[in-house]
């Protein structure tokens, strides 16, 4: 190996290094994104509507046992932390973590602290599937996810070319199936209408990452790769 090859790795060694970095900014942008769906989760759960993914099956759960949001979205999160450390490594499964954790804090806290009366179901459906979309973006863009599915998407976006909105919204559309076995039609109605505003959102804002990139590699280089496709 030359002295020039040397210099290269150390300098792409140093790049990985810095794109895997905890940073304030990322802190912050990471806090931003699950307060947001935090917000949208509670309108959710003030108009008892669902929405795509571990979110949507946690609203689901939540309705049909008793228990907490937050709960429930923490525990069915856990398998799919060995597919996030094999596929998409270990600083990505590390901030998702730590996302999910948050945001069942989080969602917890607001249904205690944030009331809400009567909702309207149209209006409540579309302000949580743009809130909710845009958190999951700016932790889309932070080499982060909510766990569950959105590893699942990120996973096949990477591997396959597969946009991550399409693979929601293919879920989405058994989620709505479930729903309307339990809810009246008004709320289904209105929940697969956040699922829409939610899926166009992603579709918009989140670009998928470089067709044909090695999964290893992308591992490697996350947050790099994530941001510049933004």
């Amino acid at each position: 190996m030359t002295a020039f090859q040397r210099l290269i790795l150390r300098a792409n060694d140093s790049r990985s290094r810095a794109a895997n970095a905890i940073t304030l900014r990322s802190l912050i942008t990471l806090f931003e994104g699950c307060l947001l769906v935090a917000l949208g989760v509670r309108l959710l759960q003030a108009g008892g509507l669902l929405v795509s993914g571990t979110a949507g099956m946690s609203l689901l759960g939540s309705d049909l046992t008793g228990l907490s949001f937050g709960s429930l979205f923490f525990l069915i999160n856990l398998p799919f932390y060995g597919l996030a450390w094999k596929q998409l490594g270990l600083n990505f499964t590390l901030r998702t973590l730590g996302c999910v954790s948050l945001l069942s804090v989080l969602t917890d806290l607001l249904a205690v602290s944030l009331p809400l009366g009567d909702v309207n179901l149209p209006v409540v459906a579309i302000a949580a599937g743009l809130l909710i979309g845009l958190g999951v973006t700016l932790l889309f863009r932070e080499n982060a996810s909510l766990g569950g599915l959105n590893i699942l998407a990120l996973d096949l976006e990477r591997r396959f070319a597969i946009h991550a909105g399409r693979t929601t919204f293919a879920f989405d559309l058994l989620l709505i199936a479930l729903a309307a076995l339990v809810y009246p039609w008004p709320q289904v109605i209105c929940s697969a209408l956040a699922f829409a505003t939610l899926s166009f959102v992603l579709g918009r804002y989140h670009r998928r990452t470089p067709q044909g990139s090695d999964a290893s590699t992308t591992a490697q280089d996350d947050g790099r790769q994530v941001q510049a496709a933004h």
